[in-house]
């Protein structure tokens, strides 16, 4: 079962820059959203449901220390990107 990815206009705009800085993790931010088409459960994005502020959203990891903020809609198959950046930054 594939899902499908929605960039929200503000996701875009901050992914730009985000990339722009970091251009280095460009393949690993590639191979994230590949997995998350495939199969968000996938154990390497460490997709967990965050709480406080962000409840009702989840996340993903890039890498170590870069994270993908979404909201995870499996009703739908439907994944909205709502931010990137490091941990500090999207929590």
């Amino acid at each position: 079962m594939n899902y499908r990815l929605i960039y929200t206009d503000s996701y875009v705009r901050r992914a730009k820059k985000f990339l722009k800085k970091h251009p280095h993790i460009m393949g690993q931010y590639l191979k994230v959203l590949e997995l998350l088409e495939l199969n968000p459960q996938h154990p390497s994005l460490r997709l967990h449901k965050l709480q406080g502020r962000l409840k009702g959203l989840s996340s993903v990891s890039i890498n170590m220390s870069y994270r993908i903020v979404l909201e995870l809609i499996i009703q739908d198959n439907d994944i909205i990107l709502v931010d990137i950046g490091n941990h500090d930054h999207v929590y």
